[in-house]
């Protein structure tokens, strides 16, 4: 059996894992308990783990290909590791709920956060469950939105007023903006493991329903977005330093709360790549 610690934090997601080194490579049985966890609290957190951008490949390469994003800076050695420090970059995208990389045609399916440098106060993550959300929703409704597509848009969380400022920076956006082009999932996916109904549609990226009208799409999309991030579907993480989150990019979406400045905040991230949403 295994040797993990799981303690929930909340019932519509979250646990706090003890009982593993994520520094050390993975056996078997461990690398399926933490899987395990993942599909039942679909975000996971783990205190006092110390670990190098190699190391943090590594433990997130155990759930899939990762990918390297087109428009963060990342780590020279490790590029998979990507780097969010206010120091450097306008990280204000990521304060606003979003699931990461919609835009691409194969969204993520999870990603490995690490916590470098932390301001004294604030900078919590929260994190919303598209599950509890979608099954909090009347049958009728449910009923409306499956079948739905909406269209996710790389320009809506990164545009060209923030991250074209200099000549080289928007050379590399409009590079990143042509190999991105707009892309439709559902409205409500189906995860691929466990078969479970989530919400699928986030502010960050989500810029319409395709099968509506203009008006009737911005007043569902409305209505959605604060529907899903009711504090009932949320986890809030205050963050220590070297804690890990690791979540399921299929059925959540997160706010990192941009509470802090002008104090500096390190994070490195891990992305995993996914399927295609059905």
């Amino acid at each position: 059996m295994s040797s993990l610690t799981i303690t929930p934090i909340s019932l519509a997601l979250g646990a706090q894992i003890s009982g593993v080194d994520v520094s050390a490579p993975l056996n078997l049985e461990q690398r399926d308990a933490i899987e395990q966890a993942l599909l039942k609290h679909q975000v996971l957190f783990f205190r006092d783990q110390p670990i190098t951008p190699q190391q943090q490949a590594r433990f997130a390469a155990n759930f899939g290909d990762l990918h390297i994003h087109p428009i963060y800076p990342n780590v020279p050695e490790q590029p998979e590791v990507l780097i969010l420090d206010t120091a450097v970059t306008d990280v204000g995208d990521n304060a606003i709920w979003h699931t990461d990389v919609t835009f691409l045609p194969n969204p993520a399916m999870g990603a490995v956060l690490s916590a470098k440098l932390l301001p004294a106060v604030g900078g919590d993550t929260l994190w919303a469950s598209g599950i509890a959300a979608f099954e909090a929703l009347s049958k009728p409704l449910q009923n409306l939105l499956t079948g739905l597509t909406a269209t996710h848009d790389f320009t809506r969380s990164f545009p060209v007023e923030r991250y074209g400022t200099t000549p080289a920076d928007l050379a590399r956006w409009e590079e990143a903006r042509q190999k991105n082009p707009p892309v439709s999932h559902p409205v409500v996916r189906t995860h691929p493991v466990s078969g479970r109904k989530s919400l699928f549609v986030s502010e960050g990226f989500t810029s319409r329903i395709n099968e509506l009208s203009g008006s009737e799409s911005e007043t569902l999309l409305k209505f959605l977005f604060a529907h899903a991030t009711r504090p009932e579907f949320i986890v809030r993480w205050r963050w220590q330093a070297n804690d890990i989150a690791f979540w399921d990019n299929r059925v959540t979406q997160h706010y990192a709360v941009d509470d802090y400045r002008p104090q500096r905040r390190v994070m490195q991230r891990a992305t995993i790549l996914g399927d295609v949403p059905f």
